[in-house]
């Protein structure tokens, strides 16, 4: 009997000591996605594409891919820190020169397999300014 009690203390401690990933580390496919601009909503519409962002400890990764067709790609990675609620991506590579390196901050929240991030997305050089919400399930 105290070999079974120590066994599950020495099972539980190994399970509690590793360490916790971040609830945001993960595969996410986009469920919706609305964008507020000059008081004029929009939309996107996600029934004939797919759009998944890929985040690990440090970088995160989106790719946008139209359904049977090579039309319409797009995608972008880079660099985040996150610290359990504000969310903030550097876009480190992407086609679009202007949003180089450009920070962007975001909050985040966490229910269940949804992830949803909203904020403001503003880059005068690229003549942005808009208020973006974006939610994803997990795929992994």
């Amino acid at each position: 009997m105290k070999s079974i009690i120590l066994i599950a203390l020495g099972i539980t401690c190994i399970l509690s000591c590793k360490k916790q990933s971040n609830k945001i580390e993960g595969t996410w496919k986009m469920v919706y996605a609305e964008t507020i601009e000059n008081d004029s909503l929009k939309i996107k519409n996600l029934s004939n594409t797919k759009f998944i962002k890929i985040i690990n400890d440090t970088h995160f990764a989106f790719f946008n891919q139209q359904d049977g067709s090579s039309e319409n790609f797009y995608g972008g990675a880079g660099t985040y820190v996150f610290d359990g609620f504000n969310y903030e991506e550097t876009l480190n590579f992407t086609s679009v020169l202007v949003l180089r390196n450009h920070k962007f901050p975001f909050t985040i929240e966490i229910k269940g397999d949804s992830l949803i991030q909203t904020g403001l997305e503003r880059i005068k050089e690229a003549g942005i300014d808009r208020r973006i919400t974006e939610k994803y399930v997990r795929m992994d």
